[in-house]
């Protein structure tokens, strides 16, 4: 089985490592396309409009959900944030696998409109590691850090509503967990694996 017409929803919480996964991915496996999506957030340096984010005003953002364009949308740090039906559609039929690097609040829309959909998750070794990953970008301050904390913590807490999980502790390995689930050798990395159920306690201990 491979990527072919396949839509693969990767989520995780902030510090898990799913952009740079994400972006190996991408690069790994040429059948797959990114979904780019809207946002109402800010352009930051070295952001192009169209190939990070398509970056809109919360009017232009509002009318979009009013007209049914989105797949998906949710709020995530005080922004809007949405998958645009038609762009995945059309990179479906073309036959590409389409990656959605989205939060568990639009995987689960995502999952309600297109079930067929794969549902990844990505989740950090351990919390010790994730605020040593936080803490190392050195670009939040302490309140915001404090912040992504604990919606991380949410976060981790819908990891049973996605097919696989990959734990990101080493991350050539991550990365060929990933690459495994999209050509649909994905067994070792199925969310109900046992061996899982420990480390899941002790992120939301």
């Amino acid at each position: 089985m491979s990527a072919q017409n396949r839509l693969f929803i990767i989520s995780a919480p902030s510090g898990a490592g799913k952009t740079s996964l994400v972006r190996a991915l991408m690069e790994r496996e040429p059948d797959l396309r990114f979904s780019i999506s809207y946002t109402t957030r800010a352009q930051r340096p070295g952001e192009h409009d169209g190939q990070h984010y398509f970056f809109v005003s919360p009017e232009v953002f509002q009318r979009m959900i009013e007209d049914g364009a989105f797949v998906e949308h949710a709020r995530v740090f005080d922004n809007q944030y949405g998958t645009a039906r038609a762009q995945v559609e059309s990179l479906l039929a073309a036959g590409h696998g389409v990656v959605l690097e989205i939060d568990w609040q639009g995987a689960r829309q995502v999952r309600a409109a297109m079930a067929e959909s794969v549902g990844i998750f990505i989740l950090p070794p351990s919390r010790a590691e994730l605020e040593r990953r936080l803490r190392g970008r050195g670009t939040d301050s302490e309140s915001v850090i404090r912040r992504r904390l604990a919606d991380a913590a949410t976060d981790m807490s819908h990891w049973s509503e996605f097919h696989f999980i990959v734990v990101n502790d080493d991350f050539s390995t991550a990365l060929q967990a990933l690459s495994d689930i999209v050509r649909g050798r994905g067994d070792e990395s199925r969310a109900d694996r046992p061996e899982l159920a420990p480390v899941v306690a002790a992120l939301l201990r």
